[in-house]
């Protein structure tokens, strides 16, 4: 929940960052670039610290090799993408690089609740919650990529 907390509460406030005048914000095209760049930054995180990154490596299906290795190289592609969502130039192929990461990354959300992990002490998101999340931050990386 907070990855979809951080991209609506991000949007947001670049929003209304650029209806106070900051010009590089004005419209919800570069507000969402903000928002989902906020998000990404978020999730990157956890790809290498404390408890989330052992519940991240344990959600790898286990037929993959080296999730550890997996793990650190998503995150260092979700916090590439979530720079370059931030620089007008680059923001539409980082948008579409995200969107293609999110749905190779898929395969993991669904195995973790297949095999009803527990993660952070919880039991995993169930997958219908976790696909219609996925959607939201596919669209919205899709909406970004094809431009206002």
């Amino acid at each position: 929940m907070a990855p979809l907390i951080a991209l609506l509460v991000g949007s947001a406030l670049a929003r209304l960052a650029g209806l106070a005048g900051i010009s590089a914000l004005d419209g919800w095209h570069p507000a969402l670039r903000v928002g989902l760049a906020l998000m990404f930054t978020l999730t990157a995180v956890a790809h290498f610290v404390g408890r989330r990154r052992a519940d991240l490596i344990a959600m790898v299906p286990p037929r993959l090799p080296r999730p550890d290795l997996l793990v650190t190289a998503t995150g260092v592609l979700e916090l590439i993408g979530a720079i370059g969502l931030l620089v007008p130039a680059t923001a539409t192929i980082a948008a579409a690089g995200l969107a293609l990461l999110m749905l190779a990354m898929f395969p993991a959300n669904v195995s973790a609740a297949r095999r009803r992990l527990t993660l952070a002490g919880r039991p995993v998101t169930p997958l219908a919650q976790r696909t219609a999340l996925q959607l939201v931050f596919v669209a919205a990386a899709v909406a970004i990529s094809f431009g206002p």
